[in-house]
């Protein structure tokens, strides 16, 4: 995998450090509403202070350096194949999909539609065969399904048509408990499913300071059923937190430390992964970015925190805010893969197929999206500097004027040193012409038909 890590670092040691004592300052001395009344009695048994009546919990440094250190400092991610586990925190950078988007862009138009499950079917299918994408975060919500039953259709699609992992935002307790047994069935026991957890949960956390009723019960739910759990918070610059990216990284990591607080105070041990989906807002309409730079900065930024902690984290990259497949559409996922991607995080979710501020999902952006990923993985690696790739004898060898295109070690590294890419096109004109003149999202739509065209190969 993509073992080189953290060559961007938007912050300092010091800085690291600032924004931990800030962080522990909020929590111990603003401290955090909870309105989830199972979690309030958890929190207050640990709590330096409570407020009943306005359900506020103020708690120490040292008890919050206590609780996120039973978290484990590695989860992984199984697939049903092991050559797609995903051991997060362990070094490693994995990409993923994302959403929950409610529209899908179809190729060609301009107006999107309201995604249903067969669309959902439709994305799986495209993400099972694309290289570079190690995670299949369920993307779309089928708009047609009654509630009760998006989440046990949104998870046997993801197991049906991938045997990748399949990680899920869930709407409801029946339809987690509903998930995790279907899951269990799959896996040939509960006791397998814990041993090797082919499926994820997310449960999302409000900004700022504040733990909700339905996600607090979600998070209680999937903590005591151990199977993995993301808990991402949203905090927005300017919104839910400050305008300055230092002061929502304070949000953020506060946010998301109660998160993982709260699981482990319901279940030492659980297998919690930190979550950011920081973002920053348009203030001339007041409305939610997807693809801002300072995205990508302030996740960067928060895989450093992660790193400080020791604990797995799940971030944010590769949204556009594009409405269609165009330049931008591009640019905007490419910087924000590559800043969070060099800065280590662990999982990277949204990185592929999002756009519209993560409204909508195409296709075709999955599959340049895949192209991108495979770019950046190969940026994460770094340069490989060894008495090997010196190449020291071939150089004596060639001496002066000459080439090594005959040299025994190109193809070796034409292979292992430079990025193959499958969509991107470096034809001279002249062919590119003959053979069409087709653009990057043209040849993208043809691989998404191609694929399309296949029998669906299912896994269950």
């Amino acid at each position: 995998m993509n073992t080189r890590i953290h060559q961007y670092r938007p912050l300092t040691q010091n800085d690291i450090e600032t924004i931990d004592q800030a962080t522990m300052e909020v929590l111990s001395e603003t401290g955090f509403e909870v309105h989830q009344p199972e979690a309030f009695e958890y929190f207050k048994k640990v709590a330096d202070s409570v407020d009943e009546q306005n359900q506020i919990v103020k708690i120490k440094e040292k008890t919050i350096k206590e609780l996120i250190s039973t978290a484990p400092s590695t989860v992984t991610l199984c697939g049903r194949d092991k050559k797609h586990d995903c051991k997060l925190g362990a070094g490693e950078v994995y990409f993923g999909t994302g959403g929950t988007a409610l529209n899908m862009l179809d190729y060609g138009e301009k107006e999107s539609r309201s995604a249903c499950l067969q669309d959902l079917e439709n994305v799986i299918r495209v993400v099972d065969k694309m290289d570079n994408i190690e995670i299949c975060l369920l993307p779309t919500y089928p708009n047609e399904l009654d509630i009760e039953d998006v989440d046990i259709h949104r998870f046997s699609a993801g197991l049906t048509y991938t045997d990748k992992h399949v990680m899920g935002g869930v709407y409801t307790s029946k339809g987690i408990d509903a998930v995790i047994r279907m899951a269990e069935e799959v896996a040939g026991s509960p006791e397998a499913l814990r041993e090797r957890p082919f499926i994820s949960i997310i449960t999302c956390g409000i900004s700022p300071l504040r733990l909700d009723s339905k996600y607090g019960t979600f998070m209680i739910q999937a903590a005591k059923a151990g199977i993995p759990l993301a808990v991402p918070v949203e905090p927005l610059c300017g919104g839910t937190a400050p305008m300055s990216l230092a002061g929502t990284l304070v949000i953020q990591n506060c946010d998301a430390l109660i998160n993982v607080m709260l699981t482990q105070l319901v279940n030492p041990g659980t297998p919690v992964i930190y979550g950011c989906v920081a973002s920053s807002m348009d203030m001339k309409t007041m409305s939610y970015l997807g693809a801002p730079v300072e995205s990508g900065i302030i996740n960067a930024a928060t895989a450093q925190m992660t790193h400080y902690y020791g604990i797995p984290y799940y971030s944010t990259a590769g949204i556009s805010d594009s409405k269609t497949l165009d330049a931008q559409c591009g640019y905007e996922s490419a910087i924000t893969n590559m800043l969070v991607g060099l800065a280590g995080a662990d999982f990277i979710h949204d990185a592929a197929g999002l756009m519209e501020f993560a409204f909508t999902v195409s296709l075709e952006k999955l599959v340049i999206d895949n192209e991108i990923i495979g770019m950046v993985k190969q940026a994460i690696k770094g340069i490989d500097v060894s008495k090997e790739t010196l190449c020291l004898d071939e150089i004596k060898e060639t001496g002066p004027g000459g080439n090594f295109l005959t040299s025994r070690k190109t193809r070796k590294f034409m292979r292992t040193h430079h990025y193959q890419p499958t969509l991107t096109n470096r034809q001279d004109r002249s062919v590119w012409l003959l053979e069409g003149g087709k653009t990057a999202d043209e040849r993208a739509h043809e691989i998404v038909s191609d694929i399309l065209k296949e029998k669906p190969k299912k896994y269950i």
